[in-house]
């Protein structure tokens, strides 16, 4: 016996085969998506922690990241919403990589120029600067 499905019939599964679609659809996006603040993945907050790591190991002895605070070097509080501005044609992330890797190339205003050690480029890798870097670049936003 063949079965006939009625048009009302037809029309419940293609209803029910859209609803299934749009929410495979839902979830693919969900699982796509990074769950992080600000759109960052667990990768990208892994190296902001390793970056934090390195920093409070070596930076923090000089360079405070709390406002108006000066140790030895400038606070970096807000660095990443200043470091654009820095240098004409240069955007952020180029010049805080910059003054890690070559600290001589931009001597912040009122500090004395070649206090911070030039050899920061043999001292980390560049998963180390990169990490650095990320988690500068969290501060002040």
């Amino acid at each position: 016996m063949k079965t006939i499905l009625r048009d009302t019939s037809v029309r419940a599964v293609g209803a029910r085969l859209i609803l299934l679609l749009v929410g495979c659809i839902g979830l693919a996006l969900v699982a796509c998506s990074t769950g992080a603040p600000g759109g960052g993945s667990a990768t990208d907050d892994a190296q902001v922690r390793r970056g934090q790591a390195l920093f409070n190991a070596t930076c923090a002895s000089c360079h405070a990241t709390t406002p108006d605070t000066v140790i030895v070097g400038p606070s970096l509080a807000g660095i990443a919403e200043r470091a654009g501005g820095r240098v004409t044609g240069m955007d952020g992330l180029a010049y805080i990589h910059q003054s890690i890797l070559d600290p001589r190339a931009y001597t912040v205003e009122g500090f004395p120029e070649n206090i911070m050690p030039p050899t920061y480029s043999q001292t980390f890798t560049a998963e180390d600067i990169e990490a650095i870097v990320a988690y500068l670049m969290t501060l002040g936003k």
